[in-house]
């Protein structure tokens, strides 16, 4: 279960004022895969964030139950002097997983090749998108955070990754953005669209993703 309440995230740059979040109280359900719509700019991945507790939201707060991974396609966490290799053993510690196991599981799954025992300074996005996610499948968190991920490389890869995806939604809950409407079909079985600060929650994935392609439709 994720409850947001009273959930407000300002950004203020300058003379801008960006609203994000506007008094939010929203509960998803346990067990839920939910895909996040919204467009362009409307916080989505702010809101992942917040989820996970890597950013503080103005005010209000998220409450939880279980584990939450951190938002998969963010690899903002991953030290740039260590190899992934190193980056990945160093989260297994922090999360009191076997670090031989999560280590062979990444190498094995990401398919980086040489580059796993390379600094992460030398990756391209891709790498370490394909790295974060790799390292977030390979431990069992009760909640999956996933940010466009399953988009990077080339069809076989993506297929592992939603395969692995589904495996892992057998036990547990996600939060998914992505623009890849087959992609959500594939993913999710629940919606929730952030649009001008509010989030609304479907219990039904199809009647979310109408109602985020009416608003799409209206500009």
């Amino acid at each position: 279960m994720i409850r947001f309440e009273n959930l407000t995230k300002i950004f203020v740059l300058k003379k801008s004022r960006k609203l994000v979040a506007d008094n939010i109280n929203v509960t998803f359900p346990t067990g839920r895969s939910v895909a996040l719509l919204g467009r362009n700019g409307a916080g989505k991945s702010t809101l992942l964030r917040m989820i996970s507790g890597t950013m503080d939201p103005t005010s209000g707060r998220i409450a939880s139950t279980g584990t939450i991974s951190w938002p998969v396609g963010f690899a903002g966490s991953f030290h740039r002097d260590l190899t992934g290799a190193q980056n990945v053993r160093f989260i297994a510690r922090i999360y009191g997983v076997d670090t031989d196991e999560l280590s062979d599981f990444v190498e094995t799954f990401a398919k980086l090749g040489g580059h796993y025992h390379m600094p992460i300074m030398t990756y391209s996005s891709g790498m370490r998108s394909r790295l974060a996610f790799g390292c977030s499948m390979g431990i069992a968190f009760d909640t999956y955070l996933v940010d466009e991920v399953t988009s990077v490389g080339d069809a076989t890869f993506r297929k592992t990754s939603i395969d692995m995806f589904n495996q892992r939604m057998e036990t547990a809950g996600s939060v998914v953005v992505t623009h890849s409407l087959p992609q959500i079909r594939k993913m999710c079985d629940a919606a929730a669209i952030l649009e001008n600060g509010r989030l609304t929650y479907y219990d039904n994935l199809e009647e979310g993703i109408a109602t985020y392609e009416s608003q799409m439709a209206k500009g």
